[in-house]
C-alpha cells in the first residue's frame, strides 16, 4: 500500500480527500501547514506528497523547494494542488520542484491517474 502525505490547511478538503484516497487503498498521513508538511515528509518515508500551494507558516512553493534540497525527499514525487489555475501556475509548480500539478476542486479520477502514473514511474 502506497503511503501518501497530504499537506492541506483546509479541514474540509483534507477530510474529503483523505477519506476518498483511503477508500482507494492508500495510507494517508496529513499535515496542516507547510512547516509540518516538510517535517513529516523528511521523517516519514512517503511514496508521494500532495502539496497544497496556499499554506500557512510556509507556502507550498517554499515547502517543495525545501523538500527538493534534502536527500530524504529530493526524489519523492510531489503533486501541487491549487485553486489558483492561472496561466503560468503549472510551470511555477514544476520550477519549484513538483512533478505534476492539479487544480481544485479536485476531480478524483484525474488526480488518481496522476498519482498512479507517478507511483509507477517511481517504482
Amino acid at each position: 500500500m502506497a503511503r501518501i502525505l497530504l499537506v492541506e490547511d483546509n479541514e474540509m478538503n483534507r477530510d474529503m480527500l483523505s477519506r476518498r484516497l483511503q477508500r482507494k487503498g492508500y495510507e494517508i498521513t496529513m499535515a496542516v501547514d507547510g512547516r509540518e508538511g516538510v517535517d513529516k515528509a523528511r521523517t516519514g518515508g512517503f511514496d508521494l506528497i500532495l502539496m497544497d500551494m496556499s499554506l500557512p507558516e510556509i507556502d507550498g512553493w517554499e515547502a517543495t523547494r525545501q523538500l527538493r534540497a534534502v536527500p530524504e525527499t529530493e526524489h519523492t514525487p510531489i503533486i501541487a494542488l491549487t485553486a489558483h489555475a492561472m496561466a503560468g501556475d503549472r510551470e511555477k509548480a514544476l520550477e519549484a520542484g513538483c512533478d505534476d500539478y492539479d487544480t481544485k476542486p479536485i476531480e478524483l479520477p484525474r488526480l488518481l491517474e496522476k498519482i498512479e502514473t507517478l507511483l509507477r514511474r517511481d517504482a
